[in-house]
């Protein structure tokens, strides 16, 4: 337990300079129930931190969910299922997996964040959602300090979406997560550019390991390390339109690219509407988008989450302008 008050700077990924009046470090069930329940209106719950924009001092208790560790608790020869704690980091969790040849989560490598936060975000990369290996989780309401276990069907996950941004938002605090990951592996290649880059390096089969590879390597190349310049990752969702709309939009931007979800509905590259509009590599002060990757915002030091959220909307506002599409941001805005 950490006494008030408190910089966040150190745990959150844009490093923005903001504090809150107490932080709490749980690092276990009984250390969370012994302070449950709390009104949700004073409290906020973190996770790794890389996916929040703080915009200002938080006037309320913060929650750091430390709860770790990794348990098989069923195996067969087809599958296993594990329970993850929910303040585990993500990408040890991926690695942990794949050093022990149990597939599925391999595309989701070097996304940062903790196990916790990946439902809530429904997290996903290279053709590959969290729900798709997802079983249940458990999860304490934080107004009442009673524990729920929640299957998939439960979470209402959709793109870069859940339960937990709607009804739950705010509510719950996630202890562990339970996935099903395989051990006869469909490898997904066929999204971005992990086929490209093993035909490269003369891989003719490939492992989960391979793939994890690939991934890391591809999002070390787009993506800036958040150590050396503050970052969220990728700042908006990629936006999805319908087929008709997306008829309009490829008639008078035919080299538009785009990713067919089904009959009804098209997705197209937020990085590629936002470059083409000439604010990748853009800076204002010290906030700007990363040179590589025109999806990513960046605190290139001293920026504030306000000045980071104001650059936000200026290129809502120009995207909705020229395209008609109204960009969601992705990031948790505090």
């Amino acid at each position: 337990m950490i006494s008030n008050p408190v910089s966040l700077k150190a745990y959150n990924t844009f490093g923005i300079d903001a504090s809150c009046d107490r932080l709490i470090e749980i690092n276990s069930e009984e250390e969370l129930s012994e302070i449950l329940p709390i009104p949700h209106k004073e409290v906020r719950v973190l996770g790794g931190g890389s996916n929040i924009l703080l915009t200002g001092d938080l006037e309320r208790k913060v929650l750091h969910n430390q709860i770790k560790g990794i348990k098989v608790l069923k195996e067969n020869d087809s599958y296993v299922l594990v329970e993850v704690g929910g303040g585990h980091d993500w990408h040890q969790f991926v690695m942990w997996a794949v050093s022990h040849g149990y597939g599925g989560i391999e595309n989701l490598s070097l996304i940062p964040g903790t196990v916790g936060a990946a439902p809530i975000q429904n997290i996903g990369a290279y053709g590959v959602e969290q729900s798709e290996f997802f079983v249940s989780l458990t999860m304490y309401d934080l107004t009442t300090g009673k524990d729920h276990i929640l299957l998939e069907e439960d979470c209402r996950f959709g793109y870069r979406d859940s339960i937990f941004k709607g009804p739950l938002k705010g509510k719950c605090f996630i202890t562990s997560v339970r996935y099903k990951l395989t051990k006869k592996h469909e490898l997904r290649m066929d999204y971005g550019a992990i086929k490209k880059k093993l035909v490269e390096k003369m891989i003719a089969y490939p492992t989960i390991r391979d793939v994890s590879e690939m991934v890391i390597e591809i999002r070390k190349s787009k993506l800036p390390d958040p150590r050396e310049l503050g970052n969220s990752g990728s700042f908006f969702k990629n936006p999805i339109v319908t087929t008709s709309k997306f008829n309009r939009l490829i008639a008078e931007f035919p080299e538009m690219p785009h990713y067919s979800i089904d009959d009804e509905t098209v997705k197209i590259p937020a990085g590629w509407l936002i470059d083409q509009l000439g604010w990748k590599g853009k800076r204002i002060g010290d906030v700007g988008t990363y040179e590589k990757q025109a999806l990513v915002l960046v605190n290139h030091g001293k920026a504030t989450g306000g000045e980071l959220w104001d650059f936000a909307k200026m290129i809502i506002q120009e995207v909705e302008d020229h395209y008609g599409i109204v960009l969601i941001p992705e990031v948790n805005v505090w």
